[in-house]
Protein backbone atom coordinates (compact mmCIF):
# COMPACT_ATOMS: atom_id res chain seq x y z
CA UNK A 1 0.00 0.00 0.00
CA UNK A 2 1.25 3.65 -1.20
CA UNK A 3 0.02 7.41 0.04
CA UNK A 4 0.53 10.10 -2.16
CA UNK A 5 -0.53 13.97 -1.34
CA UNK A 6 -3.73 15.37 -1.86
CA UNK A 7 -1.96 18.59 -3.55
CA UNK A 8 0.29 16.01 -5.69
CA UNK A 9 3.27 17.46 -5.16
CA UNK A 10 5.24 14.93 -2.21
CA UNK A 11 7.05 12.02 -2.73
CA UNK A 12 4.50 8.44 -2.33
CA UNK A 13 5.14 7.40 1.03
CA UNK A 14 4.60 3.62 2.44
CA UNK A 15 2.69 3.30 5.80
CA UNK A 16 5.86 3.30 7.79
CA UNK A 17 7.00 6.36 6.81
CA UNK A 18 3.42 8.31 6.50
CA UNK A 19 3.41 7.34 10.17
CA UNK A 20 6.31 9.21 10.80
CA UNK A 21 5.83 12.16 8.38
CA UNK A 22 2.27 13.55 9.40
CA UNK A 23 1.83 16.09 7.20
CA UNK A 24 2.94 15.41 3.45
CA UNK A 25 6.10 18.44 2.25
CA UNK A 26 3.61 20.08 0.06
CA UNK A 27 1.26 20.57 2.50
CA UNK A 28 -1.66 18.52 1.28
CA UNK A 29 -2.54 15.33 3.86
CA UNK A 30 -2.00 11.98 2.67
CA UNK A 31 -4.22 9.30 1.30
CA UNK A 32 -3.86 5.88 0.38
CA UNK A 33 -3.70 5.45 -3.74
CA UNK A 34 -6.48 2.72 -3.13
CA UNK A 35 -8.91 1.58 -0.64
CA UNK A 36 -8.94 -2.49 0.15
CA UNK A 37 -12.47 -3.45 -0.10
CA UNK A 38 -13.59 -6.15 2.41
CA UNK A 39 -16.53 -8.78 1.46
CA UNK A 40 -19.64 -9.59 2.96
CA UNK A 41 -17.76 -12.75 4.08
CA UNK A 42 -14.72 -10.86 5.33
CA UNK A 43 -17.40 -8.60 7.82
CA UNK A 44 -19.19 -11.57 8.89
CA UNK A 45 -15.87 -13.10 9.91
CA UNK A 46 -15.13 -10.41 12.18
CA UNK A 47 -18.62 -10.46 14.02
CA UNK A 48 -18.08 -11.53 17.48
CA UNK A 49 -14.02 -10.63 17.75
CA UNK A 50 -12.65 -8.82 20.13
CA UNK A 51 -11.73 -5.07 19.79
CA UNK A 52 -7.99 -5.89 19.10
CA UNK A 53 -9.12 -8.50 16.40
CA UNK A 54 -10.94 -6.06 14.93
CA UNK A 55 -8.28 -3.17 14.83
CA UNK A 56 -5.77 -5.54 13.43
CA UNK A 57 -7.88 -7.29 10.25
CA UNK A 58 -8.91 -3.87 9.53
CA UNK A 59 -5.35 -2.16 9.21
CA UNK A 60 -3.58 -4.84 8.20
CA UNK A 61 -4.03 -3.85 4.69
CA UNK A 62 -2.90 -0.25 5.12
CA UNK A 63 -0.04 -1.06 6.94
CA UNK A 64 1.22 -3.84 4.31
CA UNK A 65 4.57 -5.28 4.84
CA UNK A 66 6.31 -2.36 6.59
CA UNK A 67 5.53 -3.73 10.44
CA UNK A 68 5.17 -7.62 10.41
CA UNK A 69 1.86 -8.64 11.37
CA UNK A 70 2.43 -10.00 15.05
CA UNK A 71 4.32 -7.18 15.96
CA UNK A 72 1.42 -4.75 15.05
CA UNK A 73 -0.73 -7.12 16.84
CA UNK A 74 1.34 -6.89 19.87
CA UNK A 75 1.74 -2.96 19.59
CA UNK A 76 -2.64 -2.84 19.59
CA UNK A 77 -2.43 -5.35 22.21
CA UNK A 78 -0.79 -2.82 24.48
CA UNK A 79 -2.26 0.02 23.34
CA UNK A 80 -5.61 -0.94 24.70
CA UNK A 81 -4.17 -2.88 27.64
CA UNK A 82 -4.41 0.28 29.78
CA UNK A 83 -8.75 1.13 28.89
CA UNK A 84 -11.23 1.08 31.58
CA UNK A 85 -14.23 -1.05 29.95
CA UNK A 86 -13.57 -5.08 28.28
CA UNK A 87 -15.32 -3.88 25.37
CA UNK A 88 -13.26 -1.04 24.36
CA UNK A 89 -16.08 0.78 22.57
CA UNK A 90 -19.02 -0.09 24.26
CA UNK A 91 -22.49 0.16 22.73
CA UNK A 92 -25.46 1.99 24.82
CA UNK A 93 -29.11 1.40 23.92
CA UNK A 94 -31.13 4.91 24.94
CA UNK A 95 -33.55 3.66 22.43
CA UNK A 96 -35.68 1.44 20.34
CA UNK A 97 -33.21 2.20 17.32
CA UNK A 98 -30.82 4.36 18.61
CA UNK A 99 -27.45 3.72 20.41
CA UNK A 100 -24.75 5.47 22.10
CA UNK A 101 -21.12 4.28 21.22
CA UNK A 102 -19.11 4.91 24.05
CA UNK A 103 -15.79 6.27 22.97
CA UNK A 104 -13.98 7.70 26.49
CA UNK A 105 -12.94 4.63 28.47
CA UNK A 106 -9.51 5.48 27.61
CA UNK A 107 -6.95 6.84 29.80
CA UNK A 108 -8.55 10.83 29.08
CA UNK A 109 -11.83 9.95 28.82
CA UNK A 110 -11.73 11.23 24.91
CA UNK A 111 -12.49 9.90 21.85
CA UNK A 112 -8.75 10.62 20.87
CA UNK A 113 -7.56 7.91 23.12
CA UNK A 114 -8.33 5.05 20.47
CA UNK A 115 -5.78 6.43 18.19
CA UNK A 116 -3.70 8.23 19.89
CA UNK A 117 -2.22 5.38 22.43
CA UNK A 118 -1.95 2.79 19.24
CA UNK A 119 0.39 5.77 17.15
CA UNK A 120 1.97 6.29 20.05
CA UNK A 121 3.24 2.40 19.91
CA UNK A 122 3.60 2.81 16.12
CA UNK A 123 5.99 5.92 16.46
CA UNK A 124 7.98 4.46 19.13
CA UNK A 125 8.39 1.03 17.05
CA UNK A 126 9.62 2.52 14.01
CA UNK A 127 11.63 4.91 15.44
CA UNK A 128 13.03 2.56 18.08
CA UNK A 129 14.00 0.37 14.10
CA UNK A 130 15.06 2.92 12.48
CA UNK A 131 17.68 5.01 16.11
CA UNK A 132 15.65 7.50 15.15
CA UNK A 133 14.18 10.52 17.58
CA UNK A 134 11.10 12.75 16.75
CA UNK A 135 10.11 16.34 17.51
CA UNK A 136 5.81 15.88 17.68
CA UNK A 137 4.32 19.05 16.88
CA UNK A 138 0.24 19.26 17.40
CA UNK A 139 -2.62 21.41 17.50
CA UNK A 140 -5.69 20.90 20.36
CA UNK A 141 -8.97 22.13 20.95
CA UNK A 142 -8.89 19.89 24.02
CA UNK A 143 -8.87 16.75 23.97
CA UNK A 144 -6.11 15.38 21.15
CA UNK A 145 -3.44 16.77 23.38
CA UNK A 146 -3.81 15.15 26.80
CA UNK A 147 -4.51 11.76 24.38
CA UNK A 148 -1.13 12.78 22.35
CA UNK A 149 0.94 13.29 25.85
CA UNK A 150 -0.21 10.43 27.65
CA UNK A 151 0.56 8.20 24.79
CA UNK A 152 3.77 9.71 23.86
CA UNK A 153 4.83 10.84 27.68
CA UNK A 154 8.76 9.28 29.45
CA UNK A 155 9.55 8.13 25.36
CA UNK A 156 13.31 8.41 24.81
CA UNK A 157 11.94 8.51 20.84
CA UNK A 158 9.94 11.61 21.42
CA UNK A 159 9.98 15.48 22.34
CA UNK A 160 5.95 16.77 22.00
CA UNK A 161 5.09 20.19 21.84
CA UNK A 162 1.17 20.52 22.19
CA UNK A 163 -0.43 24.17 21.73
CA UNK A 164 -3.71 24.67 22.78
CA UNK A 165 -5.93 27.83 23.23
CA UNK A 166 -4.85 29.57 26.16
CA UNK A 167 -7.92 30.14 28.92
CA UNK A 168 -10.12 28.18 25.81
CA UNK A 169 -10.75 24.82 27.18
CA UNK A 170 -12.28 23.35 30.05
CA UNK A 171 -10.03 23.11 33.11
CA UNK A 172 -10.10 19.41 33.19
CA UNK A 173 -8.92 19.52 29.34
CA UNK A 174 -6.24 21.45 30.33
CA UNK A 175 -4.77 19.70 33.58
CA UNK A 176 -4.86 16.67 31.97
CA UNK A 177 -2.40 18.25 29.72
CA UNK A 178 -0.68 20.51 31.66
CA UNK A 179 0.19 17.92 35.00
CA UNK A 180 2.67 15.61 32.96
CA UNK A 181 5.56 16.48 34.42
CA UNK A 182 7.72 14.46 31.64
CA UNK A 183 10.78 15.98 30.85
CA UNK A 184 9.82 15.82 26.84
CA UNK A 185 6.20 17.14 27.13
CA UNK A 186 6.21 20.43 26.44
CA UNK A 187 2.78 22.44 26.48
CA UNK A 188 2.04 25.25 24.96
CA UNK A 189 -0.94 28.09 25.72
CA UNK A 190 -1.36 30.10 22.65
CA UNK A 191 -3.16 33.55 23.26
CA UNK A 192 -5.37 32.99 19.99
CA UNK A 193 -8.26 30.37 18.91
CA UNK A 194 -7.71 26.96 18.03
CA UNK A 195 -7.39 27.66 14.21
CA UNK A 196 -4.42 29.95 14.95
CA UNK A 197 -2.22 26.80 16.87
CA UNK A 198 -3.48 24.40 13.92
CA UNK A 199 -2.37 27.25 11.36
CA UNK A 200 0.83 28.01 13.30
CA UNK A 201 1.67 24.22 13.23
CA UNK A 202 1.07 24.17 10.10
CA UNK A 203 3.35 27.27 8.94
CA UNK A 204 6.08 25.30 11.12
CA UNK A 205 5.50 21.91 8.95
CA UNK A 206 6.07 24.31 6.17
CA UNK A 207 9.18 25.55 7.04
CA UNK A 208 10.91 22.50 5.23
CA UNK A 209 14.15 23.60 6.88
CA UNK A 210 13.13 23.97 10.70
CA UNK A 211 11.12 20.51 9.41
CA UNK A 212 14.22 18.70 8.72
CA UNK A 213 16.37 19.97 11.49
CA UNK A 214 14.06 19.00 14.35
CA UNK A 215 11.88 15.99 12.77
CA UNK A 216 8.80 17.41 12.97
CA UNK A 217 5.89 14.60 13.12
CA UNK A 218 2.04 15.05 13.40
CA UNK A 219 0.02 13.63 16.24
CA UNK A 220 -3.07 15.58 14.79
CA UNK A 221 -6.04 14.03 12.55
CA UNK A 222 -3.67 15.44 9.20
CA UNK A 223 -1.76 12.25 10.59
CA UNK A 224 -3.07 9.04 8.29
CA UNK A 225 -2.72 6.63 11.06
CA UNK A 226 -4.77 8.69 13.55
CA UNK A 227 -7.86 8.70 10.98
CA UNK A 228 -7.15 4.75 10.55
CA UNK A 229 -7.22 3.81 13.99
CA UNK A 230 -10.61 5.89 14.42
CA UNK A 231 -11.93 3.80 11.18
CA UNK A 232 -12.21 0.61 13.57
CA UNK A 233 -14.75 1.67 16.20
CA UNK A 234 -17.08 2.16 13.29
CA UNK A 235 -16.61 -1.16 12.23
CA UNK A 236 -16.79 -2.32 15.56
CA UNK A 237 -20.35 -1.30 16.17
CA UNK A 238 -21.75 -1.60 12.97
CA UNK A 239 -20.60 -5.32 13.20
CA UNK A 240 -22.29 -5.51 16.85
CA UNK A 241 -25.75 -3.95 15.42
CA UNK A 242 -25.52 -6.45 12.46
CA UNK A 243 -23.56 -5.38 9.42
CA UNK A 244 -22.79 -6.88 6.73
CA UNK A 245 -26.85 -7.52 6.86
CA UNK A 246 -28.05 -4.61 8.72
CA UNK A 247 -27.14 -0.63 7.27
CA UNK A 248 -25.92 1.71 9.68
CA UNK A 249 -26.36 5.56 9.88
CA UNK A 250 -23.79 7.51 12.59
CA UNK A 251 -23.68 10.87 14.12
CA UNK A 252 -21.11 12.29 14.65
CA UNK A 253 -19.97 16.06 16.45
CA UNK A 254 -17.17 16.88 14.51
CA UNK A 255 -14.97 20.07 13.87
CA UNK A 256 -11.77 19.27 11.96
CA UNK A 257 -13.70 16.72 10.21
CA UNK A 258 -11.53 13.70 10.98
CA UNK A 259 -13.38 12.34 12.90
CA UNK A 260 -16.37 11.78 10.58
CA UNK A 261 -13.78 11.66 7.83
CA UNK A 262 -12.75 8.11 9.41
CA UNK A 263 -16.26 6.69 9.42
CA UNK A 264 -16.11 7.75 5.29
CA UNK A 265 -13.41 5.10 5.06
CA UNK A 266 -15.21 2.96 7.01
CA UNK A 267 -17.78 3.05 4.46
CA UNK A 268 -15.41 3.20 1.43
CA UNK A 269 -13.72 -0.11 2.49
CA UNK A 270 -17.39 -2.22 2.07
CA UNK A 271 -19.04 -1.36 5.76
CA UNK A 272 -22.56 -0.88 4.66
CA UNK A 273 -22.90 2.54 5.93
CA UNK A 274 -25.83 4.61 4.94
CA UNK A 275 -26.00 8.30 6.23
CA UNK A 276 -23.51 10.44 8.02
CA UNK A 277 -24.59 13.30 10.08
CA UNK A 278 -22.40 15.59 10.44
CA UNK A 279 -22.82 17.82 13.75
CA UNK A 280 -21.50 21.10 14.71
CA UNK A 281 -22.09 23.80 17.67
CA UNK A 282 -22.90 27.30 16.75
CA UNK A 283 -19.55 27.32 14.58
CA UNK A 284 -21.40 25.93 12.21
CA UNK A 285 -18.83 26.14 9.15
CA UNK A 286 -19.55 22.60 8.06
CA UNK A 287 -22.97 22.25 9.03
CA UNK A 288 -23.14 25.81 6.51
CA UNK A 289 -21.41 23.90 3.63
CA UNK A 290 -23.24 21.06 3.45
CA UNK A 291 -26.47 23.43 3.29
CA UNK A 292 -24.99 25.61 0.38
CA UNK A 293 -21.73 24.11 -0.73
CA UNK A 294 -19.73 27.16 0.01
CA UNK A 295 -17.08 26.77 2.93
CA UNK A 296 -16.78 30.05 4.21
CA UNK A 297 -14.59 30.85 8.09
CA UNK A 298 -15.73 33.34 10.42
CA UNK A 299 -14.76 34.08 13.59
CA UNK A 300 -14.78 31.63 16.01
CA UNK A 301 -17.11 31.78 18.82
CA UNK A 302 -16.31 30.38 22.43
CA UNK A 303 -19.01 27.69 22.86
CA UNK A 304 -19.98 24.76 25.98
CA UNK A 305 -18.68 22.27 23.93
CA UNK A 306 -15.24 23.76 23.40
CA UNK A 307 -13.37 21.04 21.39
CA UNK A 308 -15.89 22.18 18.35
CA UNK A 309 -14.55 25.65 18.53
CA UNK A 310 -13.51 25.66 15.31
CA UNK A 311 -13.69 27.39 11.73
CA UNK A 312 -10.78 25.66 9.73
CA UNK A 313 -11.31 21.83 9.42
CA UNK A 314 -8.39 20.43 7.67
CA UNK A 315 -9.53 16.84 7.33
CA UNK A 316 -11.83 18.12 4.66
CA UNK A 317 -9.16 18.59 2.44
CA UNK A 318 -9.50 14.73 1.83
CA UNK A 319 -13.00 14.30 1.15
CA UNK A 320 -12.65 17.13 -1.68
CA UNK A 321 -9.76 15.09 -2.96
CA UNK A 322 -11.42 11.90 -2.86
CA UNK A 323 -15.11 13.87 -4.34
CA UNK A 324 -12.28 15.52 -7.03
CA UNK A 325 -11.53 12.13 -8.75
CA UNK A 326 -8.08 12.68 -6.62
CA UNK A 327 -7.33 15.36 -8.96
CA UNK A 328 -4.72 17.37 -6.89
CA UNK A 329 -4.62 20.56 -9.43
CA UNK A 330 -8.16 20.95 -8.41
CA UNK A 331 -7.33 20.85 -4.88
CA UNK A 332 -4.50 23.25 -5.05
CA UNK A 333 -6.82 25.78 -6.38
CA UNK A 334 -9.66 25.12 -4.26
CA UNK A 335 -7.82 25.16 -0.81
CA UNK A 336 -5.37 28.17 -2.10
CA UNK A 337 -8.62 30.09 -3.21
CA UNK A 338 -9.61 29.17 0.49
CA UNK A 339 -6.08 30.15 2.33
CA UNK A 340 -6.22 33.52 0.24
CA UNK A 341 -9.92 34.63 0.55
CA UNK A 342 -11.52 32.53 3.66
CA UNK A 343 -13.97 31.09 1.23
CA UNK A 344 -14.30 28.40 -1.49
CA UNK A 345 -17.74 27.27 -3.25
CA UNK A 346 -18.23 23.36 -5.14
CA UNK A 347 -20.06 23.30 -8.04
CA UNK A 348 -23.58 21.69 -7.87
CA UNK A 349 -22.61 17.91 -8.97
CA UNK A 350 -19.89 17.71 -5.95
CA UNK A 351 -22.29 18.81 -3.52
CA UNK A 352 -24.79 16.66 -4.90
CA UNK A 353 -22.13 14.03 -4.29
CA UNK A 354 -21.52 14.20 -0.90
CA UNK A 355 -24.96 14.92 0.05
CA UNK A 356 -25.58 10.91 -0.88
CA UNK A 357 -23.39 10.30 2.30
CA UNK A 358 -23.24 13.50 4.46
CA UNK A 359 -25.65 15.56 6.26
CA UNK A 360 -24.94 18.68 8.66
CA UNK A 361 -26.83 19.94 11.56
CA UNK A 362 -25.83 22.47 14.01
CA UNK A 363 -27.18 22.76 17.77
CA UNK A 364 -26.38 26.20 20.15
CA UNK A 365 -25.80 26.17 23.78
CA UNK A 366 -28.92 26.40 24.52
CA UNK A 367 -29.91 23.24 22.85
CA UNK A 368 -27.17 21.49 24.12
CA UNK A 369 -28.26 22.10 27.19
CA UNK A 370 -32.06 20.79 26.28
CA UNK A 371 -30.22 17.98 25.33
CA UNK A 372 -28.60 16.82 27.97
CA UNK A 373 -31.22 17.21 29.96
CA UNK A 374 -33.69 15.20 27.95
CA UNK A 375 -31.08 12.78 27.73
CA UNK A 376 -31.01 12.33 31.75
CA UNK A 377 -34.54 12.67 32.39
CA UNK A 378 -35.52 10.04 29.58
CA UNK A 379 -32.91 7.55 30.36
CA UNK A 380 -30.43 8.23 33.34
CA UNK A 381 -27.34 8.60 31.13
CA UNK A 382 -25.45 11.85 31.74
CA UNK A 383 -23.87 13.03 28.19
CA UNK A 384 -20.93 16.05 27.98
CA UNK A 385 -21.98 18.88 25.70
CA UNK A 386 -20.39 17.27 22.49
CA UNK A 387 -21.81 13.62 22.89
CA UNK A 388 -25.38 15.73 23.02
CA UNK A 389 -24.29 17.46 19.58
CA UNK A 390 -24.55 13.72 18.37
CA UNK A 391 -27.92 13.31 20.39
CA UNK A 392 -29.83 16.12 18.48
CA UNK A 393 -33.26 14.98 17.65
CA UNK A 394 -33.23 16.45 14.27
CA UNK A 395 -30.29 14.98 13.48
CA UNK A 396 -31.40 11.58 14.19
CA UNK A 397 -34.60 12.56 12.61
CA UNK A 398 -32.76 12.99 9.32
CA UNK A 399 -31.05 9.66 9.51
CA UNK A 400 -32.78 6.27 7.11
CA UNK A 401 -35.32 4.60 8.90
CA UNK A 402 -34.27 1.42 8.38
CA UNK A 403 -30.84 2.15 9.16
CA UNK A 404 -29.56 1.76 13.31
CA UNK A 405 -28.96 5.03 14.58
CA UNK A 406 -25.79 5.69 16.61
CA UNK A 407 -24.30 8.39 18.37
CA UNK A 408 -20.98 9.26 19.11
CA UNK A 409 -20.12 9.74 22.77
CA UNK A 410 -16.59 11.54 22.23
CA UNK A 411 -15.92 12.52 25.99
CA UNK A 412 -16.90 11.46 29.80
CA UNK A 413 -19.33 13.85 31.04
CA UNK A 414 -16.61 14.49 33.68
CA UNK A 415 -14.75 16.29 31.68
CA UNK A 416 -17.31 19.30 31.27
CA UNK A 417 -18.98 19.04 34.64
CA UNK A 418 -19.82 22.71 34.81
CA UNK A 419 -22.17 22.82 31.51
CA UNK A 420 -23.43 19.15 32.72
CA UNK A 421 -24.17 19.88 36.34
CA UNK A 422 -26.08 23.73 34.61
CA UNK A 423 -28.26 21.45 32.40
CA UNK A 424 -29.05 18.88 34.88
CA UNK A 425 -27.52 19.63 38.90
CA UNK A 426 -25.63 16.71 38.91
CA UNK A 427 -21.74 16.57 38.89
CA UNK A 428 -20.81 14.60 37.38
CA UNK A 429 -17.58 12.12 39.22
CA UNK A 430 -14.33 11.50 37.39
CA UNK A 431 -12.82 7.94 37.91
CA UNK A 432 -10.91 7.60 40.46
CA UNK A 433 -7.98 6.97 38.62
CA UNK A 434 -8.10 10.73 37.76
CA UNK A 435 -9.65 11.85 41.62
CA UNK A 436 -6.58 13.86 43.09
CA UNK A 437 -6.17 15.73 39.42
CA UNK A 438 -6.99 19.07 40.46
CA UNK A 439 -4.53 18.74 43.00
CA UNK A 440 -2.00 18.13 40.92
CA UNK A 441 0.85 21.15 40.00
CA UNK A 442 0.96 21.99 36.43
CA UNK A 443 3.42 23.71 33.83
CA UNK A 444 2.80 25.34 31.07
CA UNK A 445 4.00 28.15 29.09
CA UNK A 446 2.40 31.40 27.29
CA UNK A 447 3.37 32.76 24.06
CA UNK A 448 1.93 35.52 21.94
CA UNK A 449 -0.07 34.11 18.76
CA UNK A 450 3.27 34.54 16.63
CA UNK A 451 4.71 31.49 14.50
CA UNK A 452 8.46 32.85 14.98
CA UNK A 453 7.94 33.14 18.71
CA UNK A 454 6.74 29.66 19.15
CA UNK A 455 9.17 28.52 16.24
CA UNK A 456 12.39 30.42 19.09
CA UNK A 457 10.33 28.41 21.77
CA UNK A 458 10.52 25.03 20.16
CA UNK A 459 14.39 25.64 18.99
CA UNK A 460 15.43 27.21 22.17
CA UNK A 461 13.72 24.16 24.49
CA UNK A 462 15.36 21.60 22.10
CA UNK A 463 18.26 23.23 21.75
CA UNK A 464 18.77 23.05 25.75
CA UNK A 465 17.59 19.53 26.37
Amino acid sequence: MKYHSTRGNAPILDFADVVLTGLARDGGLYVPESYPQFSVEQWRQLRGKSYQDVVLAVMMPFVGDTIKPDVLKTLIDEAYAGFHHSAIAPLTQLDTNHFLLELFHGPTLAFKDYALQLLGKLFDHLLQERGERLTILGATSGDTGSAAIEACRDKDTIDIFILHPHNRTSEIQRKQMTTVMSSNVHNIALQGPFDDCQTIVKQLFGDLEFRDQYQLSAVNSINWARILAQVVYYVYAALNLGAPERSVSFVVPTGNFGNVFAAYVAKRIGLPISTLAVGTNKNDILTRFFESGEMRTDAVSPSIAPSMDIQISSNFERLLFDTYGCDATRVIKTMTTFQTTGVFKVSPDILETMRQTFIGGRLDDDGITQVIRDTYTRTGQLIDPHTAIACAPHLLQALPEDTAHVSLACAHPAKFPNAVNGAVGVLPELPDFLDDLFERKEQFTVLENDTSVVKAFVEETLGAG
